[in-house]
């Protein structure tokens, strides 16, 4: 009979493999990078950045100049009563805009409802979402006159994934980004494959 850590173990090593084999949207660079290790015992964790065709070192890492993002997955049985599950997911996911966009007074209600539709499309049943829709608008002054005036949108969500489709939540994630980046709503089919680094280096359903 396995103990109590193997069993939760065991949990944890099924939801992250269904998170590394979600289907991406197609536009995306997705990766595996190392989960933070003071959050939660076990953790894993994937960056994506958008690309516009044929994929530059900087969004090959991750870090896109047309949206990037970060998700990650937290299990932690002693937080069960204050998560409503032993796990719980971090999500992160930005993108520049048009500046006529970023001063529209709703773009961030907008953002919110992209995730929460992105949620329910594919399935994936929450409980206990927070989060905050952030967009800036900045303009260049000095050395950085030229670059003008600027805008970005930000979200920043935690909630607790329910059932034990993991993966289904990983594609919500996907296509919040590329949303986010001004590209159509479309089925992705790209996978995360062998690009992996590995660690050691309110809504209610």
């Amino acid at each position: 009979m396995k103990s109590g850590n193997e069993v939760n173990t065991d949990a944890f090593e099924r939801a992250a493999e269904q998170l590394r084999h979600a289907r991406f949207r197609s536009e995306l660079q997705v990766r595996e990078i190392p989960a933070p290790e003071r959050i939660a015992p076990r953790s894993v964790a994937l960056a994506a950045g958008v690309t516009r065709g044929s994929a530059h070192p900087a969004e090959e890492s991750g870090d896109s100049p047309y949206g990037a993002g970060r998700l990650i997955l937290l299990h932690d049985p002693d937080s069960a009563a204050e998560w409503g599950s032993p796990f719980r997911i971090i999500c992160f996911a930005q993108a520049p805009l048009e500046v006529e966009i970023g001063v529209d007074p709703f773009i961030a209600d907008v953002a919110w409802s992209w995730l929460v539709d992105a949620l329910d499309s594919r399935g994936a049943q929450v409980t206990f979402a927070s989060g905050t829709a952030t967009k800036t608008l900045s303009t260049g002054f000095g050395t950085l006159e030229e670059q003008g005036d600027a805008a970005q949108i930000e979200i920043r969500a935690s909630w607790t994934p329910l059932g034990t489709d993991f993966g289904a939540h990983a594609e919500a994630w996907s296509e919040l980004l590329c949303l986010l980046a001004g590209l159509p709503h479309q089925e992705g089919v790209a996978s995360l494959g062998a690009k992996r680094v590995h660690r050691g280096e309110g809504r209610r359903a």
